[in-house]
């Protein structure tokens, strides 16, 4: 199993067409075979500052969501709405192992 941690730096104008984008990709991502999570977080002291959580059950599962036409159409959408660009960082999960629990 694996996650990404997506760090976003949106520009203050777009916030909340951001927010709107996220929400439509979420809803669709969390339908796609093998994932376990996807989550939309935004700072609580910088609501410039968003960050995906992305959890898939394998390294497969997630390169194909990257092949969806929500998330293409999320990434074209927002691209111009941010600050830098994002930037992805992968993790491993230690815990819990057991996809139940997701």
């Amino acid at each position: 199993m694996i996650t990404t941690l997506v760090h976003v730096w949106v520009n203050p104008h777009h916030i909340d067409d951001f927010k709107e984008a996220c929400i439509e990709n979420h809803q669709e991502s969390i339908k796609e075979n093998g994932n376990l999570r996807f989550d939309v977080l935004q700072d609580a002291t910088d609501p410039s500052k968003f960050v995906l959580y992305e959890a898939y059950e394998s390294e497969e599962a997630s390169l194909a969501h990257k092949e969806t036409n929500h998330y293409l159409k999320w990434k074209e959408t927002v691209a111009d709405w941010m600050l830098k660009p994002r930037e992805g960082y992968k993790h491993k999960i230690i815990a819990p192992t057991d996809k139940k629990l997701w």
